[in-house]
């Protein structure tokens, strides 16, 4: 076993010792036990087996009806006015929208429109 030498906030030494004479062992010990989780607990963020775990953990949920619709009404409600698809999503879930989301559509395209003259307007047309 190789020793190491670490230096700790006060504040981290005072949990140490405490947790050391809570569980009836040294500092060291505690150290230990704390890096074997930590590297326990990393590896298991390296690999994928909570896919395994997760797949499917909606299966059986009655509360939200289809899933799949669920699913897909979720995702329009975070459609916004400026987004592509908003007149599509706007058709195909209406109350997801009310008339400031068309308004800012209506902005929002307003200024993605070219300019007839093609240039900006000076700042003097723009204060009259």
């Amino acid at each position: 076993m190789t020793r190491i030498l670490a230096d700790l906030p006060d504040e981290d030494i005072k949990w140490l010792d405490q947790l050391a004479t809570e569980q009836g062992k040294s500092r060291a010990s505690i150290l230990r036990d704390v890096v074997a989780t930590y590297k326990a607990q990393s590896h298991e963020a390296g690999s994928k087996h909570w896919l395994d775990q997760a797949f499917g953990a909606w299966k059986d949920r009655d509360d939200i009806g289809d899933a799949v619709e669920w699913q897909r009404r979720e995702r329009a409600s975070w459609t916004r006015p400026w987004d592509d698809d908003y007149e599509e999503v706007k058709a195909e879930f209406p109350d997801l929208f009310d008339e400031d989301d068309d308004r800012e559509r209506q902005r929002y395209l307003e200024m993605k429109a070219p300019r007839k003259s093609g240039k900006k307007p000076s700042r003097k047309q723009k204060k009259k």
